[in-house]
């Protein structure tokens, strides 16, 4: 790969962070440019079509989508993140979209603002990580001793719960011993402790108080 790349991101997007995990594995140097997605640059208008972070710049080219990217980067970039055999490599695949939808129940906790929705939602994300405990090996990654983009996926999912313990204990990752072995070597893999910037937990707390939530609810309370 000779055209330099530059990754359209956003400080707090768990779909960035796959892309910035990919690329740090992969050692590719590339650009980060962090956006305000409430207030989109005209620039980036014009070369997101969906208006959506991470927008990956290869030259004049743009890839957007995040599974788009990490799959470019797959075929272009050394030391692949996929398995060989292609039948566990597609229930890899299979598994990176079970983690966007436990991303759109974390969505939802972080957003509702009242008790009963709140609790709707832990329900849903407590079966599927049940779901995912059963199939997890976490020894130490989703399918033993190879990184792969399924823990690149993850790894973003469960930085989310680093915040949401600290405002309490809802149950969600309990009695998951394999999950939680997972998580733990999640946070010490150095290109996930550096997805993020450091202040990653105080916009996350931000976002949910913007957004009158449930959660920030119990935070502001605690805090009181």
């Amino acid at each position: 790969m000779t055209e330099k790349l530059k990754l359209i991101s956003h400080k707090l997007c768990p779909y960035v962070q796959r892309a910035v995990i990919s690329l740090t594995e992969k050692g590719v140097p590339f650009e980060r440019i962090d956006i305000d997605l409430d207030n989109k640059p005209e620039w980036f208008l014009k070369i997101s079509p969906l208006g959506k972070v991470p927008v990956l710049q290869v030259g004049d080219k743009v890839v957007f989508e995040s599974a788009v990217i990490l799959e470019y980067l797959e075929e272009t970039e050394r030391k692949p993140l996929h398995p060989q055999d292609p039948l566990t490599r597609a229930e890899h695949r299979a598994w990176m979209e079970f983690g966007s939808a436990v991303l759109g129940d974390i969505w939802g906790l972080e957003t509702v603002t009242d008790e009963a929705a709140f609790n709707v939602k832990v329900k849903q994300a407590t079966e599927k990580f049940a779901r995912l405990e059963a199939r997890l090996v976490a020894a130490p990654w989703f399918d033993g001793e190879s990184f792969s983009l399924v823990d690149a996926v993850f790894a973003a999912v469960f930085r989310y719960f680093d915040t949401i313990d600290e405002i309490g204990d809802f149950g969600i990752l309990a009695g998951k011993p394999k999950i939680a072995r997972w998580r733990k070597s999640l946070r010490e893999r150095p290109s996930v402790r550096d997805a993020v910037s450091p202040e990653y937990s105080a916009l996350l707390r931000a976002f949910m108080k913007k957004h009158k939530s449930y959660l920030s609810q119990l935070d502001q309370r605690a805090a009181a």
